[in-house]
């Protein structure tokens, strides 16, 4: 298949099945835990950044940050966020995943991925290295696409 037309159509068609397995098996997950997708947002977004304020939540998930704050206070009282004062400002408190709130994402991840991990395992020898080859193959492709989006203009 070298028509770009025909990958085009093959690697939607994949997108398509790759993100509703994921996210049936993610939406499965954060139901079962008693998180709303809001709250569960909140906690990826501090398990890939670390430490951030309620602002940059409100900014990340384009709410106001009344309601950052109210999300923020329900999962720092469920015990899955902390929050400590800034050393910067002090009128500033930053937030971190606790080790409850951690462990619960990263069991989250494996849950969303355990299908893959069942895909891989039915490949033969030969079909593993096609894929494996592709799929490194795309991975460049999107480094370069999302080093052109991060260019600045000269």
């Amino acid at each position: 298949m070298t028509n770009p037309v025909e990958i085009t159509a093959t690697a939607r068609k994949w997108v398509d099945v790759f993100t509703t397995r994921s996210m049936h098996d993610w939406t499965r997950y954060v139901k079962a835990s008693g998180l709303s997708m809001p709250q569960f947002g909140i906690l990826m977004n501090l398990y890939h950044r670390h430490t951030c304020g309620v602002s940059d939540i409100s900014e990340h998930m384009e709410i106001s940050p009344a309601a950052a704050s109210q999300l923020v206070d329900k999962l720092v009282q469920s015990g899955l966020l902390e929050r400590q004062e800034d050393p910067l400002d002090r009128r500033a408190k930053l937030l971190t995943l606790s080790i409850r709130g951690k462990a619960l994402i990263e069991t989250g991840l494996a849950a969303r991925s355990r299908w893959v991990d069942e895909l891989v395992a039915t490949l033969t020898p030969a079909e593993y290295e096609v894929v494996a080859a592709a799929l490194g193959t795309l991975t460049q492709a999107l480094d370069r696409l999302e080093d052109k989006r991060t260019e600045k203009p000269v």
